[in-house]
């Protein structure tokens, strides 16, 4: 009776392939082989073709083998959408701050907290030193009147009282001449602006509309609320463009100039400046 063999002796023995002619047997090619060969063989073909379908399927076939690859992409566009939102709301923050500060310079204000607004615009966006109070020249001071005669103007005020309004950039709601000055003792709130009909109308400055409606006397009316608890309103218009809650940017058109309501002569709008419920004199803040 022969020994058996052991594991290893079979893996080793030694076998070979003859492939010979069917029709007179001739030997035509001989192929040596052991177990342990085609074990080795077959393993590394399998690792092979896993990894070739392994790479497939993260590649080229993933849109239709890994059900997350829509998701991942998705994430990823996600990501360059805040990415560039992000670089958005940090450009958004510079121009405001060249904006608040070329404001300053406009009206001779470079104390403490002044930023060049040509800095802010820079890479670098360095602040430079407080340079105190600067004495215009004689064509800055020439530039400074064309600027306060244009549809634009500032605050200008020195009173304590007001001081939360310097900063603010009043655009002109509408270009005419003043009929009727403002005058509390006889009750008249705000001051009467002579233009044409369906003359378009501006907001002030920035706001949310707080009143869009019809009254008897002042016909259409429209108020917005500003920010420092500013309200500005605007009557006897021909018609409103903007509803309640409607966000306005200043120089906005918001309504038409017209003649409605009981208590006026003729096409002009009523304009009215409030503020932490006390009015003010709209020709101290707007040039008209």
């Amino acid at each position: 009776m022969k020994p058996k063999k052991t594991i290893s002796e079979r893996l080793t023995t030694k076998y070979q392939l003859v492939i010979r002619n069917e029709e007179n047997l001739a030997e035509k090619s001989t192929l040596g082989f052991t177990y342990a060969k085609v074990m080795v063989i077959t393993a590394s073909l399998f690792l092979i073709l896993f990894a070739f379908s392994l790479f497939l399927s993260k590649t080229l076939l993933a849109k239709w083998f890994d059900p997350k690859h829509a998701q991942m992409e998705a994430n990823k566009k996600l990501y360059e959408l805040a990415l560039k939102v992000d670089s958005l709301a940090v450009e958004v923050s510079r121009k405001d701050l060249f904006i608040h500060n070329f404001q300053r310079v406009l009206s001779g204000d470079t104390s403490s907290g002044f930023t060049d607004p040509a800095e802010v615009l820079s890479a670098e966006n360095q602040p430079v030193k407080a340079v105190g109070n600067m004495k215009l020249a004689a064509a800055d001071s020439q530039f400074r009147k064309d600027f306060e005669k244009s549809e634009f103007s500032l605050v200008m005020l020195t009173s304590g009282k007001y001081r939360e309004l310097q900063e603010i950039f009043f655009f002109t709601p509408i270009t005419g001449f003043v009929s009727d000055h403002y005058d509390i003792k006889k009750g008249h709130y705000g001051v009467d602006i002579v233009a044409k009909t369906n003359e378009p109308v501006k907001c002030v400055a920035d706001g949310t509309v707080v009143m869009a409606s019809w009254t008897q006397d002042s016909g259409h009316v429209i108020a917005i609320q500003h920010r420092n608890n500013l309200m500005s309103v605007y009557k006897h218009n021909a018609g409103l463009l903007k509803k309640v809650g409607s966000f306005v940017n200043a120089g906005d058109i918001i309504s038409i100039v017209g003649n409605s309501g009981e208590m006026t002569d003729g096409p002009h709008l009523h304009f009215e400046m409030w503020y932490n419920g006390n009015s003010l004199n709209p020709e101290d803040f707007v040039t008209f």
